[in-house]
């Protein structure tokens, strides 16, 4: 009967966990940096269980960490500061170079090649309930799709 009893309430206590802090991290990485170089961006491709927002992130190699947005406007590639990211239910945001992405800034040293950076994700839902999520980045060189002034292009 107790064994029964405590497969009862875990049973229940998993069935009570919010579905929607379960967001999918896939191809998550950082851009490698040279020494004095005081920014990078962090890239992944990000896929909700419900609709929720990435409202921010966070890492320890970093000073500050912001969610930004890449997009031209007349002509001119822009780059800032974004409150939110909408991650609708089931589909996957990517945030890569040259779009959305993280910018890492004010960095606390190089970010070397084949080195893991940690990261936390924070999140909020349709209720307005936080959760965070911790992953790992490995960091690589980017020399697909950027040029030689190092700006991404789009084809």
């Amino acid at each position: 009967m107790k064994n029964r009893l405590h497969l009862v309430v875990l049973s229940a206590a998993c069935w009570a966990l919010p579905v929607w802090s379960q967001v999918k991290v896939e191809e998550p990485w950082a851009r490698a940096t040279v020494t004095g170089q005081k920014s990078s961006g962090a890239f992944m491709k990000l896929t909700a269980a419900q609709a929720t927002q990435l409202v921010g992130v966070s890492s320890p190699v970093a000073g500050v960490a912001e969610v930004h947005e890449m997009k031209m406007e007349n002509n001119v590639m822009k780059m800032s500061a974004l409150p939110a990211i909408d991650l609708p239910a089931g589909k996957t945001v990517a945030l890569q170079p040259g779009g959305y992405h993280v910018m890492l800034m004010d960095l606390k040293g190089p970010l070397a090649k084949d080195s893991i950076v940690s990261l936390t994700l924070q999140f909020k839902d349709s209720k307005g309930v936080l959760s965070q999520q911790e992953i790992k980045l490995p960091v690589k060189e980017m020399t697909h799709g950027m040029g030689k002034d190092g700006a991404a292009h789009k084809h």
